[in-house]
């Protein structure tokens, strides 16, 4: 597939990894999700949302307000890390001490902002709290594309069929296969490397992680939903759903709302630039240098 961004042609090749997966027939070329090519679509939170009901996501530590860089933006106060709620019914033992630990590292001013800062993938559901830069989605009629514009080796693609490899290995954004519901994009993920976490409070899983999320337009395509359901045996003392909100990026018709300035790492709306994660070996708040993520042999 050949796609065209911007004034400049750039030409985009998706190649197809998974071959062993069987595509199904006539999915679609265009949804609402990518009406256009210069549609993008903003996370609104670094923290997922609870459903409306049931068992919910790791939230903040009431005793422990947390100040976003937007609210810090907008009002001066002082920007603070995520610290997880350790009192969340879902969590076993030895995720809750996970938790527990670097709790005390953000207190002492060590922890990290999230793996995505030290250019790690983040992996599923991880990739649904990146914020600031738009994710876009490139639609074909054997798979979908999903791209950070942030950092470009964010990205995930979603095969259209409906069955998973016979024997999937462990990778940072596992195997996805989708389907569409309507204009609904139903994502159904397993295989995701235990190096990933399942949000920024660096909340650990196992290899038996599955997730399945649920991605749809509201508001006439002003905003985006995506409703993620997570079953984890080996992690989680029950499966459990959460909810993260999009706000609608495109020029001419729905600007960025955070201008880009020397406390932003914002850009104007799409259409899709081309970024990458710099190598930086910065310790930001002196808990110890995160190392560059590097192969030591391919997944495949």
């Amino acid at each position: 597939m050949k796609l065209w961004f911007g004034s400049g042609a750039v030409v985009v090749v998706l190649v197809t990894a998974g071959a062993s997966l069987s595509p199904v027939s006539g999915a679609a070329t265009t949804t609402s999700l990518a009406p256009n090519n210069a549609v993008g679509w903003i996370a609104t939170s670094t923290e997922f949302f609870p459903p409306p009901s049931g068992a919910g996501p790791v939230r903040q530590d009431p005793a422990y307000p947390h100040v976003s860089n937007e609210e810090y933006r907008a009002t001066g106060r002082q920007a603070t890390l995520q610290i997880a709620d350790l009192s969340s019914p879902i969590l076993q033992p030895w995720v809750k001490e996970n938790l527990r630990k670097r709790n005390e590292l953000v207190v002492a001013g060590k922890g990290d902002l999230s793996p995505a800062v030290n250019c790690w993938p983040v992996g599923v559901p991880a990739f649904l709290l990146l914020t600031i830069q738009p994710i876009f989605f490139i639609p074909g009629p054997h798979e979908v594309v999903i791209v950070w514009q942030g950092d470009h080796h964010q990205m995930r693609r979603i095969y259209l069929t409906d069955r998973h490899s016979p024997h999937v290995r462990p990778t940072w954004f596992g195997e996805s296969i989708g389907h569409y519901e309507g204009d609904t994009l139903v994502v159904d993920t397993i295989g995701l490397s235990t190096k990933t976490v399942t949000d920024f409070f660096f909340t650990p899983h196992t290899e038996k992680l599955h997730i399945v999320e649920r991605f749809r337009v509201l508001e006439g395509g002003r905003t985006m939903e995506a409703r993620i359901h997570v079953e984890d045996a080996g992690a989680f003392t029950m499966a459990w759903d959460a909810v993260q909100h999009y706000r609608r990026v495109e020029p001419g018709v729905a600007e960025n709302e955070t201008p880009l300035s020397p406390i932003s790492g914002s850009t104007a709306a799409g259409p899709l630039i081309e970024r990458i994660c710099a190598e930086n070996a910065r310790d930001y708040f002196g808990g110890g240098i995160a190392p560059i993520p590097r192969a030591e042999k391919s997944d495949f």
